[in-house]
This record gives C-alpha cells, sequence and structure tokens, in this order.
C-alpha cells in the first residue's frame, strides 16, 4: 500500500451523519487478475486512489456466488464470495486494508430474494407442494379449475408478470411461486422464523468481519399480504407487496444486531416511496440508520424542481433527527453527463430508449455544477464508481452483449442498465484501458474514452477528477460543511439556487441564461471559470463569506 497516504480514521459512532461513500460495483472497477471482470484483488491495489479521492466508505454491490441472472442480486450463498471476485479471504483482506486507510466498507445485502439456485429453493421444488421448505417462500396455487391462472396481477419490478408456474415430476403444471423481479429470483417469505433468522446471522458474520454496515436492497418490499389482496383492495388501504407495517419489527430487529457491537454498524434502506411521513418512519432512532434519496436523483435539471425536492427531503427527515442522503446516480441510473444533457433531464425507468439525444458538453457542464450542490447538502453523500470521471453512459454496446433482464423483460425497448456499469478506464489510450492488463473487459469500452482515464485526468487540473479531489478535500476541512445548517438564500432569481451552511460557507448554482452577479467573499471552489465576479449559467460556486442574507423563514 502506499505509505504516503494520510490515515484520517477516527473512532467517532455517528461518522454516517457527513460521510462521503463511494459505490463500488466490483465487476467493473478494477481487474486484479486479468479474466476481464473486475474482483476483489483489483479494488484492493486501487485503494490509494480511493483514499486519494478522499472518500470515508466503500459501499460493495453484492459479492456473493450468483448466477448472475440480474447482476448479482441472484444470490446462492451469503457468506461466500464469487469465483469471479476472489475469495472470502479476498474480502476480509480488503476490509482490513481499506480500514487501515480510514475507510469503512458497506456490503449489500438482499433481503427480498435469492437465487432460484439457492439451496432453499431447490429443496422446495423437490419437496412438492405442502412442504415445510416451500413455506419459506410464496408458492400458490394458481385460479381457475385448472390452476392456470396467475394468484395475483401484481406488477413486476421489470415489467410483466410476477409469478411462474412450477412443473411437478410428473412433468404436469404445479403451484406458481412470486418473484417481484426475475423468475431466476424467488421471494422469501418474511412471516417465516428461518427467514428471520437466517438474516439476522448473515448480518452477523459480515459484522464479525469488519464490515461497518449493510444496505438493503429493495427494502420496502420484503413482506407480502398473505391473503394475495390486489392492489387497491384492502380495506385499510394499505398496499400489498410495499411499505407494509409489519416492515419495521424487522428492522428493529435488525437495528438491535447493529447496535450490538463496540462500534454500531450502519442500516441503510433502499427505499422508494412518494409518502415522505411512510419514508421517515423507516429512520426512527430504533430502526434504519439513513436511507437512498432517490427524489433528488430523478429530478430534472430546473431550480424550481431541485429546490422543491431538497426542501421535501430535509423536512422528512428533521422529525427523526435522520441525516439526509444525496446522490446523482449508481448501478441502475443512467449517468448525470448523460442524464442531464437531454431536454427531460430527469430520470424514470419506463422513460428510458434508444437513441435519446444527448448533449455532452452540456451535460458533463451541468455534471459539474451539480457535484458541488450535493456536496454542500446537509447529510452523506454517495459517489457512483465512474462519476468522479465525468463518464458518460455507454449507449452503443452491442445488443448481444447486454445481459441486464430489463432490456430483455421490456421487449428489446429499454436499453437496460448496463451502459453505466462498462468497466472503468484508468490509463492508456486504447481498451482496456488498464481495468485489465490484456484481457477484453467483460463489457466493451468506447474507444474514445483516453481522455477519461484517470491517468490523463489525474495530471488535468480542470478536469473532472480533480473537480472532485478538490471539492472532498475542501468539504472535509469545512465545519459548516459538515455539521452547520442549512439556509436559502435571498435575493436571487428563480433560476439560482444558492443556500448557506453554517455561519459563512454558501453554495450558488446558476441555472438562467444570464451571469449573476456573486455576493462578497472567497471562491473556496468553482465547477467552471468565473468572469468579473459574475457566476455563468450551468456553473456552481463556493463562497465564504458572512455577507449573503438567509430567508429566516426557510432554514433547515
Amino acid at each position: 500500500m502506499d505509505e504516503a497516504v494520510p490515515v484520517r480514521f477516527t473512532q467517532d459512532a455517528e461518522w454516517w451523519r457527513s460521510a462521503v461513500i463511494y459505490q463500488v460495483y466490483v465487476r467493473s472497477f478494477a481487474d486484479g487478475d486479468d479474466d476481464g471482470i473486475g474482483d476483489l484483488r483489483g479494488v484492493r491495489e486501487r485503494l490509494p486512489y480511493l483514499a486519494e479521492l478522499g472518500v470515508d466508505a466503500l459501499w460493495f454491490n453484492p459479492w456473493y456466488p450468483s448466477p448472475f441472472a440480474d447482476g448479482g442480486y441472484d444470490i446462492v450463498d451469503y457468506r461466500s464470495i464469487h469465483p469471479w471476485f476472489g475469495s472470502l479471504e479476498d474480502a476480509e483482506a480488503l476490509i482490513a486494508e481499506a480500514r487501515e486507510l480510514s475507510i469503512r466498507t458497506i456490503i449489500d445485502v438482499v433481503p427480498n430474494h435469492i437465487s432460484d439456485q439457492h439451496p432453499w429453493f431447490q429443496e422446495a421444488l423437490a419437496a412438492g407442494p405442502g412442504a415445510p421448505a416451500r413455506e419459506r417462500f410464496w408458492f400458490h396455487p394458481g385460479k381457475g379449475e385448472d390452476g392456470a391462472t396467475i394468484p395475483t396481477r401484481w406488477v413486476s419490478s421489470f415489467q410483466g408478470s410476477t409469478w411462474t408456474r412450477t412443473t411437478t415430476a410428473e412433468g404436469t403444471p404445479g403451484e406458481w411461486y412470486l418473484h417481484l423481479f426475475t423468475p431466476e429470483q424467488p421471494d422469501l417469505n418474511w412471516n417465516h422464523p428461518d427467514v428471520r433468522r437466517e438474516h439476522e446471522e448473515i448480518l452477523r458474520f459480515w459484522f464479525d468481519r469488519g464490515v461497518a454496515g449493510v444496505r438493503i436492497d429493495s427494502a420496502a418490499l420484503l413482506v407480502k399480504d398473505p391473503e394475495l389482496l390486489e392492489v387497491g383492495e384492502s380495506a385499510d388501504g394499505s398496499h400489498p407487496i410495499q411499505d407494509r407495517d409489519e416492515l419495521h419489527d424487522i428492522y428493529r430487529s435488525w437495528r438491535s444486531v447493529a447496535d450490538g457491537y463496540p462500534e454500531p454498524r450502519v442500516l441503510v434502506g433502499e427505499i422508494w416511496l412518494d409518502d415522505v411521513d411512510r419514508f421517515a418512519a423507516y429512520l426512527r432512532p430504533d430502526e434504519l440508520h439513513t436511507a437512498f434519496n432517490f427524489d433528488f436523483m430523478t429530478r430534472p435539471y430546473l431550480a424550481a424542481s431541485l429546490r422543491e425536492s431538497i426542501d421535501r427531503t430535509l423536512r422528512a427527515h428533521a422529525p427523526v433527527s435522520a441525516p439526509s442522503t444525496w446522490v446523482l446516480s449508481n448501478h441502475d441510473v443512467t449517468r448525470p453527463v448523460t442524464r442531464y444533457g437531454r431536454e427531460k433531464s430527469g430520470f424514470a425507468f419506463l422513460d428510458k430508449r434508444f437513441g435519446t439525444p444527448t448533449d455532452l458538453a452540456l451535460g458533463t457542464r451541468r455534471a459539474r455544477a451539480m457535484s458541488l450542490v450535493v456536496a454542500a447538502l446537509p447529510g452523506c453523500l454517495y459517489i457512483y464508481q465512474g462519476d468522479e470521471l465525468g463518464l458518460p453512459e455507454v449507449e452503443d454496446l452491442p445488443l448481444e452483449r447486454i445481459e441486464d433482464p430489463m432490456h430483455y423483460r421490456s421487449g428489446g425497448v429499454d436499453p437496460g442498465r448496463d451502459g453505466c456499469r462498462v468497466p472503468l478506464p484508468w490509463s492508456g489510450g486504447l481498451p482496456p484501458y488498464g481495468f485489465s492488463e490484456l484481457a477484453e473487459p467483460w463489457l466493451p469500452q468506447p474507444d474514445d474514452w483516453g481522455s477519461r482515464t484517470v491517468a490523463a485526468q489525474a495530471s488535468d487540473p480542470h478536469s473532472m477528477l480533480a473537480l472532485y479531489r478538490r471539492t472532498l478535500a475542501a468539504r472535509r476541512s469545512s465545519d459548516a460543511l459538515r455539521h452547520g445548517d442549512f439556509a436559502w438564500l435571498t435575493g436571487f432569481s428563480a433560476d439560482v439556487l444558492a443556500f448557506r451552511r453554517g455561519d459563512d460557507m454558501v453554495c450558488i448554482l446558476n441555472m438562467g441564461e444570464t451571469p449573476v452577479p456573486l455576493p462578497a467573499g472567497d471562491v473556496v471552489i468553482a465547477s467552471g471559470p468565473l468572469s468579473d465576479d459574475l457566476l455563468p449559467r450551468d456553473t456552481a460556486v463556493w463562497l465564504q463569506t458572512a455577507s449573503a442574507p438567509v430567508d429566516a423563514e426557510n432554514q433547515g
């Protein structure tokens, strides 16, 4: 390891309230054994890069054994590592080596479902109808005289049916089983004690190995209505498969496990809910520590919409004293430099189409500006690997190389999510750009990424990487940005986002046509060139100033 990298680790039990967390999609981060697939050895070799970037923690997408029917979110064994990525010993070494560099580790858990190759599900299939092994899942007879009609009309998160019919040992049609995602991902029955016990033991397994926390996939989907009512049929208005009240007892139990360690472990929920009060309920002091803020990430590049999302987010978190989280993208979402260069700059899964026009220069300028905004907001910040390099979405992948089930289940209409999962470019002028030594990466990289490599950007003071490094360093050194109160500034037009953190740190983003005069103060960092104390369009700046007036009625 690079001994020049400073160790800045602290024992602060609430480090997660203002942390910078970097998302590692292992398969596409760095290939340490030259087979074209990223692995834990590759991550270990690049830990100095992550320390220099200035992150506090790494969040790893699932690294477990899996058939990869859905990018590794179909898990066979939670206590091991997929052979592509290495071994359990590699994971333990990575956790320890990262910690030496003051970087904590967060891993994914996927409690809603498992792989259809998991021993539990294979046992259930072999056991047949009525067997205890099937009670861990949602097996159910079909409707109609011959049972050929699906038990419910619940819609899959990946489009299409949520039920698949089994075949009996005699070769005849059998029961149906529930899967909110692909048929290879059967949903678990969280009313079963085996399911609850197993997941608590999984938490302890990884916490005992030094993992600092878990990110909980599809955290609001675990519990289903045992009556299998359709959406809208419940007398109390509850949803049959989402945000059911029984979930809170599960997460209180998980919190008890997490708090049982000398350095408490952190629970982070992936929760997509429009109701802010229902969302906040998961963040009560005895449940989850934080949850992803998807509302901000999906908003269009419009000042009024972003301001509304910021207000909404801060209001939702305030009653439960939980920190907000801010993120511009992840492994499921079109990358910011592409998204912000489009006429429709928000994000919705059902809107994704091939051939959508994009102005990458505009998108890059806006993504640079937005990186300053999210880093200045109160709470913790997530960065998806490659966003610090300004990587665009790769939208011309050969169709035969696409793996994402969202593409296939849409009938080929949705380009899928592989475009944001293309392996990172580290050095050189041609693929594989140092991702592998010689092997072709599992997804092809564009031929024009030579200027986007880590090596090329590290020597360019105007690059996206240089901007991210300066931003995170300034954020870390500013008490106002880490702990200061939030307040909107007055005196700016509706096309400007302007707010203060603490007593003297100001962030201003000009989203309008006309340059904006800046208040007096010292420029800490800017996303682009400034001219004559004017802030150009699609540019953000941090100022240290005590002269900018705040809106006393809108403070957080």
